[in-house]
């Protein structure tokens, strides 16, 4: 196995990647923070963030061509511009923390989104092109840690955009995010031998639980679903956090 993963860990591991991909196709947005915090419940997160992120920006890649008409590419140029300064920072600093103190960092920064997100927080004025340049930067440091989609969520809910608009634009940054993110993380010596031996069976998974989301089996709304994924991922992040104490 993988990182020396046991059979039930990988095991799993593998039922986190499908419900996440799921919920990234139904609602938009969450793989790679419900992948990593379920990983961080049985093992090293750090070893499985390159493999979330190689998911994630194929998944991208999948779904980029059905959504390409709704994509706000000024929001997306600002964002990537932003990410361009975070992510190599985010990158060094998740290559040189222990497992401990990355699995609580993870798990408090989702916490701390999630309550923001569940508030209901809104914008009373238009936002220009410089918030959306510092939520890259913040974005891109998380991105070390493949946490790097959730602030631009929140960002994005905190604005009047439609549904169409907030799936396609996160979906075009979070390409663009991960391919600038893997060549770092590749050199930072994050990525191995293992990494593209858990892709092989990771992917294909993650490309079934996105399909599976896209096609909107479910009855609920996206935007209810949303919540229930945000209250998951809180209670992942508890759960992560108490690990990482303990």
């Amino acid at each position: 196995m993988p990182f020396d993963l046991s059979p039930g860990t990988a095991l799993f591991l593998a039922a986190a990647i499908l419900a996440a991909a799921f919920v990234r196709g139904y609602s938009g947005f969450g793989f790679a923070a419900l992948a990593i915090s379920a990983a961080g419940l049985v093992t090293n997160p750090v070893l499985v963030v390159p493999v979330v992120l190689l998911c994630e920006g194929l998944i991208a890649l999948q779904q980029a061509h059905g959504v390409r008409g709704h994509i706000d590419w000024r929001r997306v140029g600002a964002l990537a511009a932003g990410a361009a300064i975070g992510v190599p920072l985010g990158v060094q600093v998740l290559a040189n923390v222990g497992v401990d103190t990355a699995r609580a960092f993870i798990a408090l920064y989702i916490l701390a989104i999630c309550a923001v997100l569940l508030t209901g927080w809104r914008f009373v004025r238009p936002v220009g092109a410089a918030p959306h340049v510092g939520v890259g930067i913040f974005s891109g440091i998380a991105n070390g840690a493949a946490v790097g989609g959730l602030p631009v969520a929140a960002f994005f809910a905190a604005q009047p955009i439609s549904a169409a608009t907030f799936r396609a634009t996160l979906i075009a940054y979070f390409l663009l995010l991960d391919l600038w993110s893997m060549p770092l993380m590749w050199q930072a010596g994050m990525i191995s031998g293992d990494t593209l031996r858990a892709l092989v069976w990771s992917l294909p998974l993650a490309m079934l639980g996105s399909w599976l989301g896209g096609r909107h089996f479910l009855r609920a709304e996206p935007k209810d679903f949303r919540r229930f994924a945000i209250g998951l991922l809180a209670v992942l992040s508890l759960a992560g956090l108490a690990k990482s104490v303990i």
